[in-house]
């Protein structure tokens, strides 16, 4: 008799919530499983996918659900090619989908992050998708791209420059001038106005360095000068996202009180190089505090 390849979870879920219906079938992603029929889903056999399975099975009767783990063998209908091309369909979906954010990013946190589901999909892919090419491909070039950006932009960048922005600055502007003073340029000088011959300009139109895509200029200088994995700067930089673009993609919970704070500065300031001064002072101590105990989101 032949030996049962696959691992089958049949379930049947409560109605409701419909926050636990998506919970498991998130779960049923990150495992790689894939869908044989409704509420019926596969695994090929291993010691490791029965024990994910059996997690998953106290997990949906304890919801109120229920749920049967089986090693299976089809002898009528779906072949085992069959099934073995569903798996490799779903990898590469994923595939599919991580080689376009791979052609979209430049950010060094982001390519990290990439690196980390590449990981994550292979690791699940029992079958040999097609789709792994091309986001290894994907991802080669674009770590070398990011490589060579941080080379040409540590090695054309001067010290003491003169940095030129818009007057009335504000959060964004006020964080960057403090990012490039301390990480960046030690003795850089900041001017507000028009355009200045031999000046690096930030946070303005064409500027060297401004808004790039969703992100702001504090961002864009994190991820230019390779300040990014610094995981104080980035919580700092999601601060900064947050109060300047108003979208609360990042949703911190030290974010209005940040905000507020500038506000202050704004307001009890009236020129520009005062606040950028007042800002420093308390973007150094905010550092300080998030660098010995990360806020979490």
């Amino acid at each position: 008799m032949k030996e049962a390849r696959w691992l089958l979870l049949i379930h049947q879920l409560p109605p409701k919530p419909d926050y636990f219906r998506v919970k498991i079938w998130r779960r049923l992603q990150t495992l790689g499983a894939v869908a044989i029929k409704n509420s019926v889903y596969a695994l090929p056999f291993s010691a490791q996918a029965t024990e994910d399975f059996q997690w998953l099975r106290k997990e949906i009767t304890a919801g109120g659900g229920e749920a049967s783990v089986c090693r299976a063998t089809f002898v009528d209908g779906l072949s085992d090619p069959e099934i073995e091309a569903l798996f490799r369909a779903a990898r590469d979906a994923e595939y599919a989908e991580l080689t376009s954010a791979a052609e979209q990013t430049g950010s060094s946190t982001d390519i990290a992050r990439l690196e980390r589901r590449l990981r994550d999909i292979t690791a699940l892919d029992h079958f040999g998708a097609e789709g792994r090419k091309a986001a290894e491909a994907a991802m080669a070039k674009r770590k070398t791209q990011a490589t060579s950006r941080r080379k040409e932009t540590r090695s054309t960048h001067r010290r003491g420059v003169t940095w030129l922005t818009r007057p009335d600055v504000h959060v964004d502007r006020i964080a960057s001038a403090w990012l490039i003073k301390r990480f960046i340029d030690p003795k850089a000088r900041f001017v507000f106005g028009e355009s200045r011959e031999g000046a690096v300009t930030f946070d303005m139109f064409e500027g060297d360095y401004t808004h790039e895509g969703d992100r702001c200029t504090f961002e864009v200088l994190m991820q230019r000068f390779t300040l990014d994995q610094d995981p104080a700067l980035r919580a700092i930089g999601e601060m900064v996202h947050d109060v300047d673009l108003k979208d609360g993609k990042f949703g911190r919970e030290e974010t209005p009180g940040f905000a507020r704070l500038i506000s202050g500065i704004v307001h009890r300031h009236a020129r520009d190089a005062a606040r950028i001064e007042r800002g420093a002072e308390l973007l150094n101590d905010l550092y300080e505090s998030v660098r010995q105990s990360p806020p979490a989101r």
